[in-house]
């Protein structure tokens, strides 16, 4: 899992970057907005994303909204730091996509604390995306014919009990995500032409 902190104010940068290394994850740095896009969209797994609101090149609301429409295959979580105490300026963060927000000059306890349920938030979501996986599998799995099928050599229907017997393609469509088209083989071309002609008759 990745951290990006992404702010212009070289201070800020160190001291966020500071409070987030005993995390375990590879923290990434970014000094305006433009980089940090680019870390953004390269990444290829969950990354918490401590935002920086007003910065050069594309502002953090313009990074949230970026971010949250290739979230959906990659999980992000965005902390935005502001120094705007406005709640209307609050609220526009959060609707551009932050998840959370901490206050600029923060205190470094607590962006660590809100690092932490970000990354936690990540990782559930992340273990959630692998069982709805394995259960995906799973049904893809009960889709498939296995073991014997009692066939009848003569008419080639299938007993599904003691007294009911259902025609091939039935039972297969039934039990597979199986579907057929209809033609006419070589060998059968003739008798078939046979019948139609006895017909006419």
């Amino acid at each position: 899992m990745q951290i990006l902190i992404a702010d212009d104010e070289p201070v800020s940068l160190g001291l966020a970057r500071a409070a987030l290394t005993d995390t375990g994850c590879d923290v990434l740095t970014a000094a305006d907005g433009d980089l940090a896009w680019t870390a953004i969209e390269a990444r290829t797994g969950p990354m918490l994303v401590v935002l920086d609101r007003m910065m050069p090149g594309v502002d953090g609301l313009e990074l949230c909204r970026r971010a949250q429409r290739t979230g959906a295959s990659r999980p992000i979580y965005i902390v935005m730091v502001t120094s705007a105490g406005d709640p209307a300026d609050l609220a526009e963060g959060l609707e551009a996509g932050a998840d959370d927000y901490i206050p600029k000059p923060f205190n470094r306890a607590e962006l660590r604390a809100r690092a932490n349920v970000g990354l936690r938030m990540l990782a559930l979501q992340e273990s959630l995306a692998r069982r709805v996986a394995d259960l995906e599998e799973a049904l893809a799995s009960v889709k498939q014919l296995r073991g014997l099928l009692p066939m009848c050599s003569y008419c080639k229907k299938i007993r599904v009990d003691d007294t009911y017997w259902q025609q091939l393609e039935t039972y297969i469509g039934a039990h597979s995500d199986a579907r057929f088209s209809h033609g006419i083989c070589p060998e059968c071309f003739p008798h078939v032409l046979d019948q139609v002609n006895r017909e006419e008759r």
